[in-house]
């Protein structure tokens, strides 16, 4: 039985920044996360993509963002039970909590915060007939490391943001890009069609509008499509990779058992005051939360985090009075008793 002080479901950026907010509260964290690392979706799915709206980084890749959050966390000794999904949860007489995983691991907390961004994540396949037959060997559902298309042949199929931006990057890394899109139209940013489109009669990249992959290729790997067009047939293109970018279907899994108020696939919370659910004790804070005028925005989620850590300490410690203090004046203090002292700075008035 692992015990804590505060339970995250989810090491997103959220979950990250949730320990930062906790230990300056000197609560004790433990995450649960169904992928193998901690960072959620910037690391699994775009590490090398960059960030523009994090205050302070005009811009920073998101793998980067990770590092930065597990560094600014190393202080206060977070626990992890990662490549494992929360399950199950329990409610005890005493208002505390066990949660186990699909692995049979328990958690044992007085307060959960679930911050599982947009939950699990299942790609949109286009419905190819063998395309599972090439997956790892040629067919990518998202870009986690573009050196490894350095010098090759990619296909990339999709008129959205991340069809686009990976395009874009791709054709200074890979040999020869295609895009292959059903319309004429893209869904992305306009500023993203518009390079697209630079790079298309820069021959760096070979658009195809109005056209789709229907058929894959080869024996032990991916060696070509074939791609079908509206109005003049099929052509047949030599490929090493195909990368369908449809989106992604997020999905709550086993959270959305547990009695939460849910509405289109997001949990409802109190914003009014905490972030807290509709079960007291248990909080959701991030991409998976819902309210009036929610924002999506990793921003928006170290701001839940900072006032639900205030919610949680209430709760764990009824009679005491928490009073805040900047870390500019308190610096930061670790489990381990190292501390990174404030800096004070004398202004004189001038009168």
């Amino acid at each position: 039985m692992i015990k804590t002080d505060i339970l995250i479901i989810g090491a997103g950026p959220t979950g990250l920044f949730t320990v930062f907010e906790a230990g300056l509260l000197k609560l004790k964290c433990h995450l649960i996360d169904a992928l193998p690392q901690p960072g959620g979706q910037l690391s699994e799915l775009y590490p090398k993509k960059p960030i523009y709206d994090i205050p302070g980084f005009p811009e920073i890749n998101a793998g980067d963002l990770v590092d930065n959050l597990l560094e600014q966390i190393k202080p206060f000794e977070p626990g992890y039970t990662l490549a494992e999904r929360a399950e199950t949860i329990e409610k005890l007489e005493d208002d505390t909590f066990i949660v186990t995983t699909n692995k049979g691991t328990q958690h044992h907390a007085p307060v959960v915060a679930i911050a599982g961004g947009l939950g699990s994540f299942e790609p949109r396949k286009p419905p190819i007939a063998n395309i599972t037959n090439y997956e790892d060997n040629g067919v990518a559902y998202m870009v986690k490391d573009p050196e490894v298309y350095r010098n090759k042949r990619v296909v990339i199929a999709g008129g959205g943001d991340s069809a686009l931006d990976w395009s874009i990057y791709l054709a200074d890394v890979a040999s020869e890009v295609y895009l292959v899109h059903r319309r004429n139209e893209f869904r992305g940013a306009l500023d993203s069609v518009e390079k697209v489109a630079e790079l298309s009669k820069a021959g760096k990249i070979e658009l195809v509008t109005e056209a789709e992959v229907t058929t894959l290729h080869g024996e032990d790997k991916l060696e070509a499509v074939t791609i079908k067009h509206k109005a003049n047939g099929e052509s047949y293109v030599e490929t090493d990779y195909f990368i369908p970018l449809f989106g992604l279907s997020p999905k709550l899994g086993p959270i959305g058992n547990w009695g939460l108020e849910i509405e289109k696939n997001a949990i409802k919370v109190d914003n009014s005051y905490d972030y807290q659910t509709n079960i007291p004790g248990i909080y959701a804070i991030g991409d998976v939360n819902t309210y009036k005028g929610k924002l999506k925005l990793i921003l928006s989620g170290f701001h839940e985090a900072a006032i639900m850590c205030q919610s949680a300490y209430q709760r764990i410690f009824p009679d005491k009075k928490y009073v805040m203090k900047y870390t500019t004046v308190g610096g930061v203090q670790g489990f381990d008793g190292t501390k990174k002292e404030a800096k004070r700075e004398v202004v004189k008035a001038i009168v």
